[in-house]
């Protein structure tokens, strides 16, 4: 048995797992932010309740970039584990060896191990949540890339400066990565909400676009039009370059079936691969930033 961990910017979820498909959830408290002690003193906590063996792995799913050189985390959510080697740090406190992964990259590993890319060989994931993200598994392990960085596609200035049928100019908008026309600002929910202002809707959140899409508005749909034309051209363009045999969807915007149908019928028109069987579908896992930290763990 071993302790495992989802942690992002508001919450730290722990459970204990025999298998990937055992968890026995423990609970949750609110993510420390700016006192690494007290950071630390949670994760200790809830190994102390989950009644692991001495020894027994730590292995954790976090938002932000790993870099599997130096092991340092680049967070920006959570300040006390910024520039941190945070696998050391822990390890260090609990006396047990911690392994630490991209939240990103441990949602695809759930979904290459038990999820909807199981029995496939090359399985990216991609994010449509707040924004955008993504991540590899080739032959079930993490392709963690130089810097952590792999599977990032939702940066750079690719975006395109018109979308939809007819097309409509489409702003290119500074980017949290310090760019500006970066598919992660027009993709995620966020970009959603920006595309509707700018078709003239005014502010509204992702999840009233999406209701009213699906209750038949044609301003919303005019919206999603353009979201996933300008999804779906840069998602082509990877998976002509990674060449995966699934693409699972997480985040927000994953959990719309109609929505990732649509992206699905897009990308397959743009690829070069063809297909009569979908390729870009919703993901099957409920918890995978715990079920991919579990499978992390119990590997070692």
């Amino acid at each position: 048995m071993i302790t495992c961990f989802d942690i992002g910017g508001s919450t730290i979820k722990a459970a204990t797992a025999t298998s990937p498909e055992a968890l026995t959830m423990l609970g949750r408290v609110p993510t420390p932010h700016h006192d690494f002690m007290a950071f630390a003193a949670a994760i200790a906590e809830w190994v102390k309740i989950g009644g692991a063996p001495e020894g027994a792995p730590v292995a954790i799913s976090v938002t932000g970039v790993v870099d599997p050189a130096s092991g340092v985390v680049t967070c920006a959510n959570i300040a006390c584990i910024d520039g941190l080697d945070l696998a050391q740090a822990l390890s260090a406190r609990l006396d047990r060896p911690v392994l630490v992964a991209n939240d990103a990259d441990c949602f695809v590993l759930a979904e290459a191990g038990i999820g909807a890319g199981q029995g496939h060989r090359v399985v990216f994931g991609v994010i449509l949540g707040t924004g955008v993200g993504g991540g590899l598994v080739v032959n079930g392990a993490i392709h963690q890339g130089a810097g952590g960085l792999a599977g990032e596609w939702g940066h750079g200035p690719v975006a395109a400066t018109e979308a939809g049928s007819p097309p409509i100019a489409i702003p290119r908008l500074p980017c949290g990565c310090g760019q500006s026309g970066c598919v992660d600002t027009v993709g995620g929910a966020r970009g959603l909400e920006r595309l509707y202002a700018h078709l003239g809707g005014g502010e509204a959140s992702s999840r009233e676009i999406i209701a009213a899409w699906q209750a038949g508005d044609a301003l919303a749909a005019r919206t999603l039009e353009c979201q996933i034309d300008l999804l779906a051209g840069p998602l082509a363009l990877t998976v002509n370059v990674v060449g995966p045999d699934i693409v699972p969807v997480g985040g927000g915007l994953g959990s719309v079936a109609p929505l990732v149908t649509a992206l699905d019928e897009a990308v397959r028109r743009r690829i070069l691969r063809r297909l009569d069987r979908p390729l870009v579908v919703p993901a099957g896992i409920a918890e995978p930033g715990l079920v991919g930290a579990a499978i992390l763990g119990l590997s070692q």
